[in-house]
């Protein structure tokens, strides 16, 4: 597992964006002329040789220049005399371009991870999100939606929501050979028991709050007592019970205790949260601070509650994409003011990103020729006689 923790290499930066757009283009769909139209992009081209060319351009932009800047490099590079207003123009027409371009790097990057060599022969992902705000006390917050595979750290799916769509497993398409791995704020019931009706596994953080549980019994569990007992660093494993309307389903509770020192971190993060928020901090949230609780349905598959546990610690990784993206492509702040603008930037950072994924999963594997055979050719015969 803690193979997993090293970073990735930074994405290119705009000259070697540039130096490596023969590359790049393979990965992008043939006809970009009739999508670029199909979607909106254009109607005429007007100051541009082709679809190809406006949309290099525009990737210049999205990998960290500024609009002036981008149109001065095509300029220089004989790419066209563009000026920033019109570059701002097709952008903010681009949201739809940019998602097709998405799906379909995106599936060519699925077409190429191999089957992870993890336990049970299953897939392993995390699923979380995170927020991307416009600038100003008035600005727009997105949420992008993610998941993550393991351990390959390759995104398999994706998806670009206002921010008033909240986190669920319901909006995911999971499949019964998966083990899913997902924060607190996906605790949640309903969407857990869809999840064992579906054959699928997972490993989620406990939201005590809205996920209550009961013993063999009827009885509602009271954590305290459960957990008070436990030492530091000793896993433990309880068979309890859920109710999702009038059914009620079995599911385990792992649990760890925390390091005194990582137990009083917690805490002033619990204690500054409620602060923020301006609510009454609880004895029990304080308590639980100690410890680490998982919900799971593994343990029918002989997974013990450390090793259950392990697998949990690799839902970092997704925070540590989400750092990637926001440090490395300058996701986490929108530079553009109006709705439709801001949305096809955002699609065009993500393409970026899954354009940058994309070569370096190629790059691990192959040799760096700069392109791909699609069939090999025969072998010529040294002699001439075939």
């Amino acid at each position: 597992m803690e193979r997993l923790a090293g970073s990735r290499p930074a994405p290119m930066d705009p000259f070697e964006f540039e130096q490596s757009w023969e590359i790049i283009r393979a990965l992008l769909p043939k006809d970009l002329d009739r999508l670029s139209r199909s979607s909106g992009l254009v109607r005429r081209l007007r100051g541009f040789q082709d679809a190809e060319t406006l949309t290099r351009i525009l990737l210049m932009h999205g990998t960290g220049l500024s609009l002036e800047q981008t149109a001065w490099r095509a300029r220089e590079q004989g790419l066209g005399r563009v000026t920033a207003e019109a570059l701002h123009h097709r952008l903010k027409h681009g949201g739809e371009f940019f998602r097709q371009l998405c799906q379909h790097v995106h599936a060519g990057l699925c077409a190429q991870l191999a089957e992870p060599a993890w336990p049970q022969g299953w897939k392993y992902r995390v699923i979380d999100a995170t927020e991307v705000s416009e600038p100003g006390a008035t600005g727009s917050t997105w949420r992008v939606h993610y998941s993550l595979r393991l351990p390959e750290l390759s995104c398999d799916q994706f998806e670009l929501t206002e921010a008033q769509r909240g986190e669920s497993l319901k909006y995911w398409a999971i499949a019964a050979d998966e083990v899913i791995l997902a924060d607190r704020a996906y605790s949640h019931r309903e969407a857990v028991a869809k999840l064992i009706d579906k054959g699928a596994h997972f490993v989620i953080r406990l939201n005590s709050a809205v996920f209550t549980l009961e013993r063999e019994s009827g009885a509602l569990v009271q954590l305290p007592q459960l957990l008070k007992k436990l030492k530091v660093g000793q896993p433990q494993a309880w068979r309890l019970f859920f109710r999702d309307g009038k059914r009620r389903l079995p599911i385990d509770l792992c649990a760890v205790r925390k390091s005194p020192q990582a137990a009083e971190q917690a805490r002033r993060k619990a204690r500054r949260r409620a602060q923020r928020d301006g609510t009454q901090i609880e004895e029990q949230t304080l308590f639980l601070a100690d410890y680490v609780l998982v919900l799971t349905n593994l343990r029918d598959r002989q997974w013990p509650a450390d090793r259950v546990l392990e697998l949990y610690r690799c839902r970092w990784q997704v925070e540590l994409a989400f750092k990637r993206l926001k440090s490395l492509l300058t996701l986490g702040h929108l530079p553009k003011k109006d709705l439709q603008t801001a949305r096809a930037w955002m699609q065009m950072k993500l393409l970026i990103a899954l354009l940058s994924e994309r070569l370096l999963f190629d790059a691990k594997f192959i040799f760096p020729w700069g392109y791909n055979w699609s069939k090999p050719k025969p072998v010529e015969s040294l002699s001439g006689n075939g």
